[in-house]
C-alpha cells in the first residue's frame, strides 16, 4: 500500500479502537455492547492487516494469541454467568452485584463485565476469522 493508506490507517487504528471501547463500556447504556464494540476493534486490526500487508503482526503466532485471548474471554463469560448460580441455585446469568444509579457507567450490576467479555471474544473470533483467510490464502501461493 502507498505511504498515505499506511499512515492514515496508523491514526485511524488508535481511534477505531478508542471507539470500540467506548461502545462496549457504554452498551449498558446506550445502543451498542460487547458485540458491536468487538466488532469495532477487529475491523481495527484488520485495517492495520490489509494496509501494512500480512507480515505486519507475525501472523501465525498472531493467530495463536487470539484464539487463546478468544478461549479466555468465553470461559471468563461463563465463568461470572456460572457465579450467579452459587448466589440463588438455578439461575444462570444471575445479577448479583450491586445495581448502582440508572444512567451512571457503574450501574446494571455484572451487565457491564458480560458486555467487556462478549466484545473481547468477538474482536478475537473476527480477528481470527479474518486471519485464517489470509493464512490460508498464503499458503495457496
Amino acid at each position: 500500500m502507498t505511504i498515505i493508506v499506511k499512515k492514515t490507517t496508523q491514526i485511524l487504528v488508535g481511534i477505531i479502537v478508542l471507539f470500540g471501547a467506548y461502545i462496549i463500556t457504554h452498551g449498558h447504556l446506550t445502543p451498542g455492547g460487547g458485540f458491536a464494540g468487538g466488532t469495532i476493534i477487529a475491523g481495527a486490526f484488520i485495517l492495520l492487516i490489509l494496509a501494512y500487508g500480512d507480515d505486519v503482526m507475525h501472523l501465525r503466532a498472531t493467530k495463536e494469541d487470539s484464539s487463546q485471548l478468544e478461549n479466555i474471554a468465553l470461559f471468563m463469560f461463563l465463568l461470572f454467568g456460572s457465579l450467579g448460580m452459587f448466589m440463588i441455585p438455578s439461575v444462570f446469568f444471575k445479577n448479583y452485584l450491586p445495581l448502582g444509579t440508572v444512567g451512571e457507567l457503574l450501574s446494571a450490576g455484572v451487565i457491564p463485565l458480560f458486555n467487556f467479555f462478549v466484545g473481547i471474544e468477538v474482536a478475537a473470533a473476527l480477528f481470527t476469522i479474518f486471519l485464517a483467510f489470509v493464512i490460508l490464502k498464503e499458503e495457496d501461493k
